[in-house]
């Protein structure tokens, strides 16, 4: 019975899959494919990998509904809702391949985010004064952790549970504590 219900609930997420082909984002939705997938291990085509994300997380339904951003996401959202309390402000330039650790109570309000981003819970990314952070690629932002005001984190970086960063990040750097402070830099090493 379990199966037969699953089954038709994967059936009403059809209209999903015209609104991914017909996306003006739908490289941006490809690239966040490729990440869930490769992190969950699953592979398959496309469309069937977007059924399947669509199915099992909420977070990634608000990922795709962000990417879609048309009015008819709001119908979809009616019975196939996101995570209500992960919000991504829709001014935001947010690139393809991000990944999230259930990011409840999660608010992304930046400038603008790189690709390959993840994200985990109570993070806040927010703007200070009307200045939001500009975050550049392959960042990772893991738990409680505060980002805010019209800062440039640069790439590769990581900013450790409740760190505080109110300052500008370098390249290649590791942000720990409150207020941030540079642990790891490879060229200091």
């Amino acid at each position: 019975m379990r199966k037969i219900l699953y089954a038709i609930f994967k059936l009403t997420l059809l209209p999903h899959l015209l609104m991914y082909y017909t996306s003006r984002n739908k490289y941006l939705i490809d690239l966040d494919l490729n990440r869930w997938s490769e992190e969950k291990k699953i592979k398959g085509v496309k469309a069937i990998l977007l059924l399947h994300f669509l199915a099992h997380s909420k977070d990634f339904r608000t990922i795709f509904y962000f990417r879609i951003n048309n009015s008819i996401k709001h119908i979809l959202k009616l019975y196939c809702k996101g995570e209500q309390n992960f919000t991504i402000d829709v001014n935001t330039k947010l690139g393809g391949g991000i990944l999230t650790g259930h990011p409840y109570a999660t608010i992304l309000n930046a400038v603008s985010i790189g690709e390959n981003f993840y994200v985990n819970h109570l993070v806040t990314v927010g703007e200070v004064d009307g200045k939001k952070p500009i975050i550049g690629n392959n960042v990772s932002i893991f738990t409680g952790a505060i980002v805010i005001g019209g800062i440039t984190i640069g790439n590769n970086v990581k900013v450790g549970a409740g760190a505080v960063v109110i300052k500008d990040v370098p390249d290649n750097a590791t942000v720990v504590g409150n207020p941030g402070k540079i642990l790891l830099q490879p060229n200091d090493v």
